[in-house]
């Protein structure tokens, strides 16, 4: 599957403050430090999920970001489309063998897999994620080892 930086990133994010919130705000650059994710990055990412309704934001010292919904209503394909994300397998969009009234021999397959990503994305909630054993794993060995994503012990 395909899926942007954007996208990918998004998710992370959310994830962190589900996992990392214990019901309160966590910051930008709390996730920043925490996940390896540009402070400017996450400005963005955040600025559409706010807009979209997924989080809000509280202003002020011990301020940040929160969920506005439970975690278990909402799924990867919320946030994928939150940021403005497309799940594309086609790979021949564009392409001079396939237009929209000329279609590639595949074509048609390639969307059937799109809606059936898409019907995945959709059946993962973040609170499927904070609930998953392998990421309760990764938590405690971070802590364990005093490391972030992207730092190697």
């Amino acid at each position: 599957m395909k899926l942007s930086t954007k996208g990918r990133y998004a998710i992370i994010a959310m994830s962190d403050i589900v996992l990392y919130g214990n019901q309160s705000p966590v910051s930008l650059s709390e996730i920043n430090t925490r996940q390896g994710i540009s402070l400017s990055y996450l400005e963005q990412l955040f600025a559409k999920l706010k807009s979209s309704g997924l989080v809000k934001s509280i202003r002020g010292p011990g301020g940040g970001y929160s969920l506005n919904k439970n975690p278990s209503d909402i799924n990867l394909m919320d946030i994928i489309t939150a940021v403005d994300e497309r799940i594309d397998q086609t790979q021949c969009g564009g392409a001079m063998n396939c237009h929209k009234d000329k279609p590639c021999l595949t074509h048609f397959i390639w969307l059937e897999l799109n809606e059936k990503i898409s019907e995945y994305m959709r059946t993962i909630t973040l609170g499927d994620i904070s609930d998953r054993e392998d990421v309760k794993k990764i938590i405690i060995y971070r802590e364990s080892k005093n490391v972030n994503a992207y730092e190697t012990k």
